[in-house]
């Protein structure tokens, strides 16, 4: 059985000032998925790493680089890919080429921005990375039901 998918793609331009519009839409779809205040804001602050490294690292000749954020939205989790190349995702495709990253991509993508990775790997579940064209970047955040609901019955009793 197929799980179902509903997907949400934005292109901006590979400028600082966009992260905050990146922010919001995440903010809104990971609110309407379900997710706690304290996951939203880590899913926030993962993806504005992610595309902060875009911005800095991918585009330092080109002037007029563009983003692409696609948000696959799940039954029990959010993945969301940042592309630097500012291609449209097949994100079923692109989902199944990405793997785990080796050190020297690791370096590659932490060369400027300090703690990047690492910090999106403490907030995220899981992290993916594939470098061809440019970086893509899959990080994936699952829901809490299940912790939310056994807390209310402990505060209950």
């Amino acid at each position: 059985m197929m799980e179902k998918l509903d997907y949400i793609e934005m292109k901006v331009p590979a400028k600082a000032e966009f992260i905050g519009v990146i922010r919001l839409t995440l903010s809104g779809i990971a609110s309407r998925m379900g997710f706690t205040y304290d996951s939203i804001e880590d899913i926030k602050i993962a993806a504005s790493e992610a595309v902060t490294n875009a911005v800095q690292h991918a585009y330092q000749s080109e002037a007029s680089g563009e983003i692409t954020i696609g948000f696959g939205m799940f039954m029990n989790r959010l993945e969301v890919m940042v592309a630097d190349q500012g291609k449209s995702f097949n994100f079923q495709k692109t989902r199944e080429e990405v793997g785990p990253y080796n050190e020297e991509h690791a370096i590659e993508f932490l060369r400027e921005g300090g703690l990047g990775l690492y910090l999106i790997e403490s907030l995220m579940d899981e992290v993916k990375i594939q470098q061809n064209d440019g970086v893509t970047v899959l990080m994936t955040k699952y829901l809490e039901e299940e912790r939310v609901e056994s807390d209310a019955e402990t505060i209950s009793t």
